[in-house]
């Protein structure tokens, strides 16, 4: 109950952001949810021993994202200067002995996190409210196909050691789901696509959010830990959520610029 409660506060938030709302409010919104993604990614990293600076690496992270968005001929400058600065700050911070550790899973969370993110932002400024909220429904609902086909039917796990309440049925609801939205959803909010195309693009959707979510899995089972946070009642933390969305949106955003 507590997880469908949250879903029906935050949910209509962020699609009234999306869809009512100028562009700009979309990245103010993307850059809050990332500033509370990287500080739960810098707790994993702590638990794992490797910390790194948060004020640093948020601050690159948020220029990663931003520039994806906004300035997309300058993004690689923008990224290289992020990841440089984010070297020197471990450098004066640790010293060369932890630099490279250190450096690597900060930096991480630029391709991890800011350019995932800045990928949705640029979405909904350059291709409409309609093709972001596509890729939000298309993930939400193969998530939900899978949490409760899983609870329903799942019987044989689909990677025990990493996740081991995910199961091979629940997958198979998900990827169907995907399927079902992006075909369906997708025939009035991405008809620049064709049918066929839209039917694989969903199942690559779930694909990849389900290896988005054993991905975030296996860095909190490294961690030792079943949640990235409890900011969100019923569902974690912000990670949490994020997780399925990680890996599929730049796919996505791949997609609909090749087929404008």
């Amino acid at each position: 109950m507590t997880r469908v409660l949250s879903a029906l506060v935050l949910l209509p938030i962020v699609v009234c952001v999306i869809w009512f709302l100028s562009p700009i409010w979309t990245l103010i919104l993307v850059e809050a949810i990332l500033i509370c993604a990287v500080l739960e990614y810098s707790e994993i990293g702590v638990r794992t021993g490797v910390s790194f600076s948060r004020v640093t690496t948020a601050t690159a992270a948020i220029a990663t994202c931003a520039a994806f968005s906004l300035a997309p001929l300058h993004f690689p400058l923008v990224l290289m200067a992020a990841t440089l600065g984010i070297f020197l700050a471990e450098l004066v911070r640790r010293g060369p002995e932890s630099v490279l550790a250190s450096t690597s899973v900060a930096g991480l969370s630029l391709l991890y996190l800011a350019i995932p993110l800045g990928v949705m932002a640029a979405l909904r400024a350059k291709d409409g409210a309609e093709v972001l909220l596509l890729l939000l429904a298309t993930v939400m609902a193969s998530d939900t196909s899978q949490y409760y086909g899983g609870r329903a039917v799942g019987k044989r796990l689909l990677a025990p050691v990493i996740s081991p309440k995910k199961t091979v049925e629940g997958a198979a609801f998900g990827v169907v789901a995907g399927i079902a939205v992006m075909g369906i959803v997708g025939h009035w909010w991405l008809p620049g696509v064709d049918l066929a195309l839209r039917l694989s693009l969903g199942a690559t959707i779930a694909g990849l959010g389900i290896a988005g979510d054993l991905f975030e899995s296996s860095l909190k089972r490294g961690a030792k830990i079943k949640d990235a946070s409890a900011v969100i009642p019923g569902h974690g933390g912000v990670l949490d959520r994020l997780d399925g969305f990680l890996f599929a949106a730049p796919v996505y955003y791949a997609v609909v610029e090749l087929t404008r």
